[in-house]
């Protein structure tokens, strides 16, 4: 029992890790999120409530924050966006994103800061 804990705890750093390197490093590495991917993530499955996009058709909430809000806030880091998309809240599509996954869209969540 202590060895999955450990096991599962290794493959969240792992994951956070990971995430960390892809939301900073150069485009060159094998690390860089793919932003358009997590674009298309994020209009797939974000959408429907958050604006996730200025080319979106609708979002049903304004009560939730848009991906430009989260962007902007600083508190929203790499390691709290891997965190959270990886354990979204109950009210949330049911999906299950991979580290890959997790990157992209956070990676497009980071890179809509400026905008």
């Amino acid at each position: 029992m202590v060895e999955r804990s450990k096991m599962r705890r290794s493959g969240f750093q792992a994951l956070v890790l990971g995430f960390s390197l892809a939301a900073v490093a150069p485009p060159s590495s094998a690390f860089a999120a793919d932003v358009a991917a997590g674009k298309d993530l994020a209009l797939q499955w974000c959408a429907s409530c958050h604006l996730v996009s200025n080319d979106q058709a609708t979002a049903s909430s304004v009560s939730l924050p848009s991906f430009y809000d989260m962007a902007k806030d600083q508190s929203w880091d790499a390691q709290k966006l891997a965190t959270f998309l990886a354990n979204p809240h109950p009210q949330m599509p049911n999906m299950t994103l991979g580290n890959i996954e997790i990157a992209n869209l956070a990676g497009y969540i980071q890179s809509l800061a400026n905008e």
